[in-house]
Parts: structure tokens; C-alpha cells; sequence
């Protein structure tokens, strides 16, 4: 079946009881730890959660905090960078982990770069999908992301205490249908992603509550890639837990850019950026340039894939992972 997964099991770290879905043999390779993003799970991996161990890994995925069976956490600060970053070092000392080699997508992406930062030494190398490393902005990026996109810009608009976190709530199903579809050729040109500027007058730039609330499934043309039992999975747990947890990591952008002045921009760990061909957020132009501070770097591009890439091309995902652990580590 393919929501088989494996067995969950419970840690404590920091302060929270984490789930974690782990399989494969342990070997002289560090593992591989898999980090969702939004709006995801741990079962967001489950083609490499079956596949890596095949190739000789240790892979561990979390449901991360405020997700699926892991806590969700009542204070808004509670899902700010400290604490996504240390529940991750929480959870390999759990385990009994020196060091792990963290793979992340989506907004675990952002996580795995400052992980390295912040904890250079519980890592043992990095691993990109769709998300870059992103140097901090010279002000405020909400304020940026405004100024550049608009007030409807979703990571702008999530700022609004329950509001997003209601509409995407009201029929999960609808949300999660809008989310999990493949893109369409030619559907958002050649896009900036996230560096987008709109000109004067013009409407906000990706206004994701916006398309929520006008989106009808019944008429949308694009490709599904889920099965009907892989959606209902995402269904199920996003009706159970609702969205705030995982909104409340976008509600501290502001924060976590104010207490991130004095971190030290660079990571030595050996590190691979997966980039996918047509993810219009985070399109592999937003990799340009990132040996700056990410100097010991490999590149692999997925083709013809949209945003979901681990869910999208699981085989190339794999395959990716796979040859770089075997490159870099033997």
C-alpha cells in the first residue's frame, strides 16, 4: 500500500513529544534525517523512507512541531528557528545520534541550513530540496515581502492571527487539492519565486488564501500525484490537527531575522541542492549564487517537476540522495 509506513515511535526533545518514523540498517554512513515542509508530514517522504534503506541508509523522518502526531505547542515564539533547530538535536540525542546528515524540503529546508549553523556539530552534511540556502535580508523580510509582493502574499498574510489558519481549515479537502497538484506547462512562466517584484498597481503575488477561498476542484486541469489513499492521509491528519501549528513557523520570519544579526553565515559541512525544474516559490534561479556561503556544494536539478518534488519524481529524489551519501561518505 502506499501510505505503508513504518512503525511511529515517541521521543522527548525539548520539551516536546516528537514522532518519528525511522527504518534502515545503521551503518558506518551517518543517517539520513528527512525534514517536511508546509503543508506536510513525515509521510511526505514515505517513497525514500522505503527506498533509501535499499541503498544502505538510516533514514529517520519527524513529524515536526505542530504536525501530525508531534505536539503542537500553544505560543507563537515556541515555533521560531531556536526551537525547530534544537527539537531536531533533541531528537538525535534520543536516538543516541552524534551526527546526521538533515535533508530538508519546503520550509524543513530552511530548518537544515540553520541546523547547520547553529549545531555545526550534529551535522554532518546537508541536504537541499527545492529550498536554498537564504542569507538574511538587510530588514525585516515581512516588510520586504510586502513591499515587493503585497499585503496578499501569503507568507505577508499569515501574519494575521487566525485567519489564514481558518480558511485552509474550513475544507481541508479543497486545501489540500489546490496544494498537491502537479503544474501545468507554461502555468507561471518564467518565475522569480519568492524574488518576484509585482509593478505599481498591481494585485499581490502568489495570494494563496485568496486562491483558497475561489478554488473549486471540480474545474481544475492539473495532474494529481497522490492516490486517493495517499490524499486521504493528508486529509485526515490536517482535519485532526488543523493548520496553525505549521502557519505559527511563518508568524516568526520577523523574529527570527532579529535574533539571527550576530549568527555567522557559512556552511562547511559537504552539502547537495536539489533543485526541481518548475517549482514556481522556489525556482533553481533562487540557488544562484549559494557557494557563497555554502562553499562545499553539489547541484542536481529534477526535471519537470513542481513544488512536491520528494512526491512528484520519488524514484529521482531517491536516486539523487542516494549517490551523494555514496559520493561523500563512502
Amino acid at each position: 500500500m502506499t501510505t505503508d509506513m513504518p512503525p511511529v515511535s515517541y521521543v522527548q526533545t525539548n520539551g516536546i513529544r516528537m514522532a518519528v518514523y525511522e527504518a534502515g540498517p545503521a551503518t558506518q554512513k551517518p543517517p539520513v534525517v528527512l525534514c517536511h515542509g508546509f503543508p506536510e508530514l513525515a509521510f511526505s517522504w514515505r517513497h525514500q523512507i522505503r527506498d533509501l534503506p535499499k541503498r544502505g541508509l538510516h533514514v529517520l523522518a519527524p513529524d515536526q512541531r505542530g504536525y501530525g502526531l508531534t505536539e503542537a505547542t500553544a505560543s507563537v515564539e515556541s515555533y521560531d528557528i531556536e526551537h525547530l533547530c534544537a527539537d531536531l538535536v533533541g531528537m538525535l540525542d534520543a536516538k543516541g545520534i552524534d551526527k546526521a546528515v538533515f535533508c530538508g524540503h519546503d520550509w524543513g529546508g530552511i530548518v537544515v541550513w540553520q541546523l547547520a549553523m547553529r549545531h555545526p556539530g550534529r551535522v554532518a552534511g546537508v541536504i537541499g530540496v527545492n529550498t536554498p540556502f537564504m542569507p538574511r535580508p538587510p530588514a525585516d523580510p515581512i516588510a520586504i515581502m510586502r513591499a515587493r509582493m503585497g499585503d496578499e502574499m501569503y507568507i505577508v498574510h499569515f501574519q494575521k492571527p487566525g485567519e489564514a489558519d481558518a480558511v485552509l481549515g474550513a475544507d481541508v479537502g479543497k486545501t489540500m487539492s489546490l496544494f498537491m497538484r502537479r503544474p501545468m506547462d507554461g502555468m507561471f512562466g518564467e518565475s522569480a519565486g519568492l524574488a518576484s517584484e509585482r509593478k505599481p498597481g498591481d494585485s499581490s503575488i502568489f495570494p494563496l488564501v485568496q486562491m483558497v477561498q475561489m478554488y473549486d476542484p471540480a474545474f481544475d486541469p492539473r495532474e494529481k500525484f497522490l492516490s486517493d489513499e495517499e490524499m486521504a492521509f493528508f486529509v485526515d491528519t490536517f482535519t485532526r490537527t488543523g493548520f496553525t501549528g505549521g502557519i505559527n513557523w511563518y508568524r516568526n520570519f520577523t523574529r527570527n531575522w532579529e535574533r539571527s544579526a550576530a549568527l555567522v553565515e557559512r556552511v562547511d559541512a559537504p552539502s547537495l541542492m536539489i533543485m526541481a525544474e518548475k517549482d514556481a516559490v522556489l525556482p533553481p534561479s533562487s540557488a544562484d549564487g549559494m557557494e557563497t556561503w555554502v562553499p562545499n556544494l553539489d547541484r542536481c536539478l529534477i526535471k519537470d517537476s513542481g513544488h512536491w518534488t520528494q512526491q512528484e519524481k520519488p524514484d529521482e529524489v531517491t536516486k539523487a540522495i542516494a549517490d551523494w551519501m555514496d559520493k561523500t561518505f563512502g
